[in-house]
């Protein structure tokens, strides 16, 4: 069994270690800086109301446009609890339970820098929720990503205090109930904790990291079926020489080059005559194409791991400065433009592939129509190709920033918002997308390699071919294709792309 994973302030995560942890199963822990940060805030802030009646908003104010109403100390526990459950109001399709539980993560290690004013106690429970694999339901529809993701995490905090509902070991279970099955009893918020679980970018940042790791995983993929497309479609090797690249030296541009020809070396199909002069830009510009979406990603990375060591919740407690300052840093607006980004850097490569799949259908270079053949008795691989552009097309359609809308709320208190959750779960769908697209072009590659034989391409690529083979037979006649279209979709989930 893997050691505790220690959750430590001074400790800096990186994507990768942040994927790889929610996935291998650890345990986290709060460790004693931590703890020590944590409780050093609450004490403070309990000290200052005990000796101060100045208005601290949140604490004892109002919220929102409700800022100038003063909370007498008597009503400030029930003014947490009342904000917890007026702001639970998700609706839409359910956050996926890997999406919950990374939520669980982000919003503990967040509270455990020390400036948001909780008890330990409450970190400690969503420590407790995230080990015992207890997940709250949240809903994907309700928040702006200005004050934070106001109501999903609501959902996502509301069964700390024994409200809302969980998912726990495949049942749903009210979360009074799932507390009663561990005889923890409910979490009791003071002045603040409500409002420093609220606030925060956690909905958006927990899509926004696994829609990160599954575009990596898609750049990686279309270098390689890029690369099997080229060959299947009897390409040229020049537009990857490196002296094309070293004058216009873009960073992916010149990654994906190198990837390529890697791909390609001791291809015998490389070395064969070629009788096309130039091939179309969807095979000779893929350094350029997939060399600006990995660029593109390497910017969404730098502002996901920033936003993943921070601290997004208001106002902020600075205990040793002796103050308390209300401001911003739960606007999603930095993640909002770095996930609509993603979404279109990632839909690129979907656009690309769909039309290398068109190539490979067009009967050109000595392949047959549709790749079949028969052609005429049998329609071949003509549909998935109509799939393809439908989903590119919606994928162009979801592409459209959510970052550039705004719309008022809360009275014009919120007059700003950065619809960084709505950029989120738009672009986690631009991404399956992309998953199905870059499988259609697979699917068609491998066939199309076929009418080669045989010539044989590299190893690497070989190798492809083979593990394809074994999830997806080559299509010799019709069949029924939606199977092999999913099949070819869950391969590039989960291939280990060279």
């Amino acid at each position: 069994m893997s050691a505790d994973f220690s959750l430590t302030p001074s400790h800096h995560f990186t994507l990768q270690e942040l994927a790889q942890l929610v996935a291998s199963g650890r345990r986290v822990v709060l460790s004693d800086e931590a703890r020590q940060r944590i409780e050093a805030c609450h004490t403070y802030l309990q000290e200052r109301l005990a000796h101060s009646d100045a208005p601290v908003y949140g604490i004892n104010t109002g919220f929102g446009a409700l800022c100038d109403k003063s909370i007498p100390p008597a009503d400030r526990e029930q003014l947490q609890v009342n904000l917890m459950m007026s702001h639970a109001c998700g609706t839409g399709e359910e956050v996926p339970a890997e999406l919950v539980k990374l939520m669980l993560l982000l919003k503990a290690q967040s509270l455990s820098y020390g400036h948001s004013g909780v008890q330990v106690a409450t970190v400690q429970r969503l420590l407790d929720f995230y080990n015992r694999d207890i997940l709250p339901v949240v809903y994907q529809q309700g928040s702006l990503g200005a004050s934070g993701d106001l109501a999903p995490l609501a959902h996502l905090c509301l069964p700390l205090l024994g409200l809302g509902e969980v998912n726990y070991q495949g049942y749903r279970l009210k979360a009074a109930d799932a507390l009663h099955l561990f005889s923890w009893e409910p979490v009791r918020l003071g002045a603040k904790e409500g409002l420093a679980l609220l606030n925060g970018t956690q909905f958006m940042l927990a899509y926004g990291v696994h829609s990160f790791m599954r575009a990596q995983r898609l750049a990686q993929a279309a270098d390689v079926i890029g690369a099997l497309s080229l060959e299947a479609f009897d390409g040229r090797p020049e537009p990857f020489d490196a002296r094309l690249h070293q004058i216009r030296p873009h960073a992916g541009q010149l990654k994906v080059a190198e990837r390529i020809r890697g791909l390609l070396a001791g291809s015998e199909l490389q070395q064969q005559p070629k009788k096309a002069v130039q091939d179309p830009y969807s095979f000779r510009c893929q350094p350029q194409v997939h060399g600006a979406t990995r660029d593109a990603l390497a910017y969404v990375s730098q502002v996901m791991e920033t936003e993943c060591n921070a601290v997004t919740d208001n106002p902020n407690i600075f205990p040793e400065t002796d103050a308390i300052l209300s401001g911003g840093n739960f606007h999603g607006q930095p993640l909002a433009l770095a996930l609509d980004f993603m979404a279109i850097a990632v839909a690129e490569l979907g656009s690309i592939s769909e039309r290398r799949t068109y190539q490979l259908i067009s009967g050109q270079r000595g392949l047959p129509p549709f790749l079949v053949a028969e052609p005429g008795l049998n329609s071949g691989f003509m549909i998935p190709q109509y799939t393809a552009a439908s989903i590119v097309s919606q994928s162009k359609q979801l592409c459209t920033p959510a970052s550039i809308d705004s719309i008022v709320s809360s009275n014009g208190q919120e007059d700003h918002v950065s619809m960084g959750a709505n950029a989120a779960t738009k672009g986690l769908r631009v991404i399956q997308n992309t998953e199905q697209v870059l499988g259609i072009e697979l699917l068609n590659a491998a066939q199309a390699l076929a009418f080669r034989r045989p010539a044989r391409t590299s190893l690497q690529l070989e190798q492809l071919v083979e593990a394809f083979r074994q999830r997806v037979p080559f299509n010799g006649h019709d069949r029924v294709l939606y199977p092999d279209l999913h099949a070819a979709a869950a391969f590039v989930r989960t291939y280990e792309w060279p």
